[in-house]
């Protein structure tokens, strides 16, 4: 009986190291990933949330400023900054939308996107070559962790983000 309470217990602590460095290895990812971005944005002459809202438009667009402000969690005046600076430099172009001509959409340039993406040519490089290593089954659980700790941050920043009285109270509370 003993035994089973000692393999318990070592498999508590294996699995509480596990997760701490798995939290560990997120928080030196987000670190890096906006270090790689800091470095693009400087090339190309973008702020860091500039670069932001670009993957944005380039992924979700085109959007309208206010959709774009949402989705960026951005307040909505700072965004036609953002959009002044991208349009300038020839990254994204505003347009009346087809469909209701008091709106606007932004779309990104495309020949821009392409010099965004060889920046980041290596670190896309360098993802498919870990990718190789691990068996399809391995990618789909990884794939799973990623999407599920992508929500998570979404769900967090959307909690933080509320105001105060739009907080519903949870069990951490």
């Amino acid at each position: 009986m003993e035994s089973i309470s000692k393999q318990t217990a070592d498999a508590a602590r294996r699995r509480r190291r596990l997760n701490a460095a798995i939290r560990d290895s997120l928080r030196e990812l987000r670190l890096q990933l906006a270090r790689l971005n800091h470095e693009v944005g400087a090339r190309l002459d973008l702020r860091d949330v500039d670069l932001d809202c670009l993957d944005l438009i380039e992924r979700e667009g085109p959007l309208s400023p206010s959709v774009l402000a949402q989705t960026a969690g951005i307040h909505p005046a700072t965004v036609t900054g953002i959009l002044d600076r991208l349009e300038s430099a020839g990254f994204v172009t505003r347009a009346r939308d087809s469909s209701d001509r008091r709106a606007v959409m932004v779309r990104g340039v495309r020949e821009r996107g392409v010099e965004v993406m060889r920046l980041y040519a290596g670190m896309n490089s360098a993802v498919s070559r870990i990718c190789k290593t691990y068996r399809d089954s391995q990618l789909e659980v990884v794939a799973d962790f990623l999407r599920r700790t992508t929500t998570a941050g979404r769900v967090a920043a959307d909690d933080l983000g509320a105001p105060a009285s739009d907080h519903v109270p949870t069990s951490r509370d």
